[in-house]
Parts: C-alpha cells; sequence; structure tokens
C-alpha cells in the first residue's frame, strides 16, 4: 500500500503548500486560504508552553497542594483554548455571507448586506501589533455604511512575506461575494 505523503523521494512542489483549498460544501464556513506559518508559529509556541505548565501542575499535583494545580490546570487550559482560538482568526466565506473571526470577536456580515468586497490599499497593522505600515486590505463594504475592519490584510499573521497567496485569497472571497451577493 502506498503512502505517498510519507516517503522521503516524494517530489516536493515549493508551491504546493500555497495551493487553494477545494470547496465541497459551499453551506458550511469554509477559509479559503492556509493558515500562515506565523498564525501557526505562534499557536504552536503556545500548546508547548501549555505542555510545560501541564507537567508543572502533575508535578505540583503529586507534591500534594491541589490549589497550586488546579490553578494550573486552569492556566494550561486558557493556553489551549487561546492556541485554537488563534488557529481560527480570519476570514471566512460560505453561501450565507461572509464572517471576521477576530480573537475576541465575530462578526458575520450576510452577502445581501453587503455593497462590495474589494481589495484596498491603505495603512495596516503589522502582525496585528499596533505599528501600522502601507499594505493591501480585503474590506467589505456593507450596504447601511457601517464600517468593518479589513478582512485579511497582505501584513497579518496568515500573509506576511507571501503576496501570492494573498491576491489568491483576496481574489477568491471577491468572487465569493460576486457570486452569492447578486444571486
Amino acid at each position: 500500500m502506498p503512502l505517498p505523503f510519507l516517503t522521503a523521494d516524494r517530489a516536493f512542489d515549493a508551491d504546493a503548500e500555497d495551493i487553494a483549498l477545494p470547496f465541497d460544501d459551499h453551506d458550511s464556513w469554509r477559509r479559503p486560504y492556509r493558515p500562515g506559518p506565523w498564525r501557526v508559529a505562534a499557536a504552536a509556541g503556545l500548546l508547548l508552553l501549555a505542555s510545560f505548565v501541564l507537567l508543572a501542575a502533575m508535578i505540583i499535583t503529586l507534591a500534594g497542594s491541589l490549589s497550586g494545580a488546579s490553578a494550573c490546570f486552569v492556566l494550561a487550559a486558557a493556553m489551549i483554548a487561546a492556541a485554537l482560538r488563534l488557529l481560527r482568526v480570519g476570514a471566512w466565506v460560505s453561501l450565507h455571507g461572509v464572517r471576521r473571526v477576530g480573537f475576541f470577536r465575530t462578526t458575520t456580515v450576510p452577502w445581501a448586506s453587503t455593497e462590495a468586497v474589494r481589495t484596498v490599499q491603505q495603512p495596516v497593522k503589522w502582525l496585528g501589533f499596533p505599528r501600522t505600515v502601507q499594505g493591501q486590505a480585503l474590506v467589505v463594504v456593507r450596504r447601511n455604511g457601517e464600517p468593518l475592519p479589513p478582512l485579511v490584510t497582505d501584513h497579518n499573521a496568515d500573509f506576511l512575506a507571501r503576496a501570492e497567496a494573498f491576491e489568491r485569497a483576496t481574489d477568491t472571497i471577491e468572487a465569493w461575494g460576486d457570486e452569492y451577493r447578486t444571486g
């Protein structure tokens, strides 16, 4: 039984990791791009730190201090939840609309409520820090004029130093908007 994903002689394509994901079911919420290396590295770092905190909780439990162990378990659970939430952050699309998932807040805009989905040149946050740089952002223009923070930017944790992936993801989200906003 061949297992090509386990073989060392498999020919790797440098652009294979940036291939857009297929969409079979348009009713379910999908992210039209892969999480970026900065986002995955931050989540992996949090999970690694949580494993050390869990190890400390086990040692504290064996030493007999249940209150300290429970505090460590709660801290580890919060770190694991933060890592999982960090991986969910981004733009999600479906037949029903576009969803901007932030770390603390999620906003869903139905396609019928959108005027346009377009890429604009504007100051954007660098990796989510307060520092802004000139870049591109995918924005949703609502019919009622209420502003929505950018869905994705070319300097966020998913697309920093991945310009082609940013172009492909924004084109895909704009295509979803064009298809479902009118239909």
